[in-house]
């Protein structure tokens, strides 16, 4: 069995894959934070974000150990800056 969730893509994420949003299949009971696993695999320049990227879940933030459900909107939210 496996789950599926839409990965909606900003800032540095966009850049790297170049479109809005991914969808991805993982296991079930799979945590947030593996959805970012997933990602460096693809794009390994990501890494330097790990420690300063939140997730979101459905609209609500999230801890990176959060288990996924089937059908989730997964946001990864990298800092910031403007002016």
């Amino acid at each position: 069995m496996s789950i599926t969730v839409t990965v909606k893509l900003f800032a540095v994420f966009q850049e790297a894959y170049k479109v809005p949003e991914l969808v991805l299949i993982f296991p079930p009971k799979t945590p947030v934070s593996a959805i970012f696993d997933r990602l460096i695999q693809d794009h390994p320049e990501l890494e330097k974000w790990r420690n300063v990227t939140q997730f979101g879940i459905n609209l609500e933030f999230v801890t990176p150990d959060t288990e996924i459900r089937d059908q989730d909107e997964i946001v990864l939210i990298p800092p910031v800056s403007g002016g």
